[in-house]
């Protein structure tokens, strides 16, 4: 497998949006508007990170990284997702590759923390733990989870940015 890691490009987003479909397409606990929510967070200047995994010239994942507010107004903590993987390349490591080239982008530019909701026992691989008093409201709490880069793991209640409302 020849697989590189980029920033995304101009050139990226409409094929971003059909990968993101695409991979989310089955999936029993989608909203199934994960593209859109890219597209949000592009379009509102809340897209951080944005990383494409490329065979050659063909774009086969993705990963999103956007900034979270904490109740408790510690600030630099970030949340990943969407991640995509095209659903005929899933389970081939693509997904762990996005996932650590977005980790260290995350930490190079500072970020003190990351979140995320999904799977506790894909995401634990990669140091995320679900942590009593980080919480996301209506969602159960071993799904929730964080990856702290320094000594202090703030409490309180996570937002995401309103693109992750995106709909359309």
């Amino acid at each position: 497998m020849n697989l590189s890691i980029r920033n995304e490009q101009a050139g990226d987003i409409e094929a971003i949006a059909r990968l993101t479909a695409a991979a989310f397409e089955s999936e029993e606990h989608s909203s199934h508007t994960e593209q859109f929510i890219v597209n949000a967070l592009r379009r509102s200047g809340h897209l951080t990170i944005s990383l494409v995994a490329l065979e050659g010239d063909a774009l086969v994942g993705h990963v999103a990284i956007s900034p979270v507010t904490l109740s408790s107004g510690v600030s630099g903590w970030y949340g990943l997702g969407p991640i995509s993987v095209r659903p005929d390349r899933q389970g081939q490591g693509i997904g762990s590759m996005l996932m650590n080239a977005a980790l260290s982008e995350l930490r190079r530019l500072g970020g003190r923390g990351c979140v995320l909701l999904g799977d506790p026992g894909y995401y634990g691989r990669f140091g995320f733990l679900a942590h009593p008093g980080l919480e996301l409201p209506g969602v159960p709490p071993e799904y929730f989870q964080a990856l702290c880069f320094g000594d202090e793991l703030p409490v309180g209640v996570v937002s995401y940015h309103a693109s992750f409302d995106a709909t359309e």
